[in-house]
């Protein structure tokens, strides 16, 4: 079993990601959170919002509707120019998107391959010329590559044909971007400054899987850098910003820099507001893909929306006087993609046999459960009320995990499985001295500690 089946299988069994709709067969390209899933991807937004908003005084948050006026979406350019080329599989009837099914085709062979941005001609004449049949059925009869608009589309309105088009926001960018000017009326802030959130997203891309690597509907957190062109230089801000996402990536993460990447977009395939674009990717098991990205959208957004709504969204410095679009300089952070990225890196296997232990070596801050209490024995009930006693004192301050099913020895791996940093042991020394064993995740190493010390020594260890 490779490392993606294991995710995959330990995702579902023990509470991190189901498929969506399951009971009624799914539907493609979509998941739910389970219990552990939904606690570890809030550590990790929290974690996000901590080192990105809270501790800069600069930046501020928003939280906008996930339905905006479609005309928002005209301004940005998304319905002209959001769109993927696609092609169907004439015997099995499977819709792909052309440059990922090249893309994989290479993979596969070892090579390494960017098809995105390529026009439909170009990626037709590939898929002939490589003879890349159909993943599903393996068959080589294509229809003609097409483009393919990623916008979802919904209604509003209660009289049928008086129904309105709007959409799903396929990025969470535009709700800052035409919100620039109540920021500007209520806060008055001074350049530089950035607007930030943590939000969902809606693409209507056709995907071959890989868990919630790709998806419908996509947890985003990101922030739009606004700046004077004239004062700052845009290259020093990339560079500064570049620098801030690598150590989030690294420190606050926890990922492997061995897994981990830089790489710049070709002329093609960079997004039609950006001037550079660059991505952090991570070396995923079906190789290294975007795990964030960093744009230079230069003042497209705010240029466009000023002159399609008729409103001035020009900053106007508070100092000199001068009215001018500042230029945006966006860090985009895919959340969902961070979880599975922590998963995949901190997977880890000991042991052989009925001795074989599988561990989720995830820092202690992203962890679902900081710690696991257990007594000894769940039939001795002086025991099990010590125990309560100490899971009621920790679930104060800790997210606290309570086990009395089977043997101690079953506990302490079923806790390292989902990540769990530490376990707690009521035991009958426990009884006499007020004293339990504290047990380390990644080590095994135990030690005797006070209750009344628990939650200091925990609070230390999470510092």
């Amino acid at each position: 079993m490779d490392l993606m089946d294991k995710i995959t299988s330990l995702a579902k069994r023990r509470g991190f990601i189901y498929p969506g709709s399951e009971i009624y067969g799914g539907l493609a390209n979509t998941y739910d959170y389970g219990p552990l899933g939904v606690e570890l991807l809030r550590n990790i937004k929290n974690l996000w919002w901590d080192y990105f908003v809270k501790k800069r005084p600069e930046i501020f948050g928003l939280d906008t509707n996930i339905l905006m006026n479609p005309k928002v979406w005209e301004a940005s350019g998304h319905t002209a120019s959001f769109a993927d080329v696609v092609l169907d599989c004439k015997e099995c009837r499977i819709r792909t998107r052309a440059d990922h099914l090249i893309e994989e085709h290479f993979s596969q062979k070892n090579e390494e391959k960017k098809a995105e941005g390529l026009v439909a001609d170009e990626l037709e004449e590939i898929i002939k010329f490589e003879k890349i049949s159909c993943p599903n059925c393996g068959k080589l009869n294509w229809t003609k590559p097409r483009k393919f608009n990623l916008l979802f589309e919904t209604h509003i309105g209660i009289i049928y044909d008086q129904k309105d088009l709007v959409y799903l926001r396929g990025e969470i960018a535009q709700g800052m971007f035409v919100n620039f000017k109540n920021v500007i009326n209520s806060l008055s802030p001074r350049l530089p400054f950035g607007l930030a959130q943590s939000g969902v997203a809606f693409r209507n891309e056709i995907t071959m899987g890989k868990l919630t690597f790709r998806t419908l509907q996509f947890n985003l957190a990101e922030f739009e850098y606004f700046f004077d062109p004239e004062a700052k230089k845009w290259q020093d801000l990339f560079e500064y910003w570049k620098s801030e996402m690598w150590q989030w990536t690294i420190q606050v993460l926890g990922l492997n820099e061995s897994n981990l990447r830089w790489r710049p977009h070709t002329d093609e395939e960079r997004s039609h507001y950006s001037k550079q674009t660059e991505d952090i990717e991570y070396n995923y098991p079906w190789g290294f893909k975007e795990l964030y990205g960093l744009a230079y959208r230069t003042d497209f957004d705010l240029k466009n929306h000023m002159e399609k709504s008729g409103i001035d969204l020009r900053y106007t410095d508070p100092l000199t006087g001068k009215k001018f679009i500042p230029h945006v300089v966006e860090p985009t952070f895919g959340m969902d993609r961070s979880l599975l990225a922590v998963m995949f890196n901190g997977y880890s296997e000991e042991g052989e046999g009925a001795k074989k232990r599988v561990i989720l070596k995830i820092k202690p801050q992203l962890a679902p459960y900081k710690v696991a209490v257990f007594p000894l024995l769940s039939n001795k009930p002086d025991l099990v009320e010590k125990a309560n006693q100490v899971y009621s004192q920790l679930a104060q301050d800790f997210h606290t995990a309570w086990d009395d099913r089977g043997n101690i020895g079953k506990r302490y791996f079923a806790q390292d499985e989902i990540g769990t940093p530490w376990c707690v042991t009521v035991d009958f020394e426990t009884v006499a001295d007020d004293t339990v064993t504290v047990r380390d995740r990644d080590t095994t190493r135990q030690e005797r500690v006070a209750i009344s010390q628990l939650a200091k020594y925990f609070q230390n260890k999470l510092q």
